[in-house]
């Protein structure tokens, strides 16, 4: 009789593990079909708004790391969407998550790029990321960054996470917000 009792535990705990799995898959495809829905609303409000200012460009749409980018490329104009040290493009991309918003009821963490500004922008940071920890771990002295946005602290604090022996924060409030590098003791 315990054999049975056994076997029945076992296979309840079978029964909710498959259950689980079943379940995380079907999320990890309900959240991968949430991404797909915001880059195409995302898309459809970029469209009319290129539309309405008479610009040429291609809208692409894609998923990474959990988000959905979208891009638009191959417009002449396109220049004047990102803005000086991309202030028009940080507006825009809070104007798009806007609207994702309103048409799904949910907050959207997209990623915006035009004209392959954040892409370019990207791998500077990467490097000053990686050029300012090589000198906190040569000099032993910390180093204070200019004040960024929270995209662009966030692509340094990976960079310097590559470099081993030296470790970043974040310091200071709202738009005064800046890296600082430290070795790691």
């Amino acid at each position: 009789m315990s054999e049975t009792v056994q076997e029945s535990d076992q296979q309840a705990a079978d029964s909710v593990k498959n259950a689980d799995n079943t379940e995380d898959a079907g999320n990890a495809e309900n959240t991968e079909s949430t991404l797909v829905q915001e880059g195409d609303v995302a898309g459809d409000y970029l469209e009319k708004l290129l539309d309405l200012l008479d610009y040429d460009g291609d809208i692409d749409l894609d998923v990474e790391a959990g988000r959905a980018i979208v891009s638009v490329e191959g417009g002449s104009d396109l220049e004047r969407l990102v803005g000086r040290d991309g202030e028009v493009l940080e507006a825009l991309q809070e104007l798009t998550r806007l609207a994702v918003q309103q048409e799904t009821g949910e907050r959207s963490r997209l990623m915006l790029d035009v004209a392959g500004w954040r892409a370019s922008r990207r791998d500077e940071l990467s490097a000053l990321g990686r050029t300012t920890a090589e000198n906190v771990l040569e000099t032993g002295k910390e180093k204070r960054l200019r004040p960024m946005s929270p995209f662009e602290r966030k692509v340094v604090h990976d960079a310097v996470a590559q470099v081993a022996g030296v470790h970043s924060e974040s310091e200071g409030e709202g738009p005064e917000r800046k890296v600082v590098v430290y070795r790691t003791e």
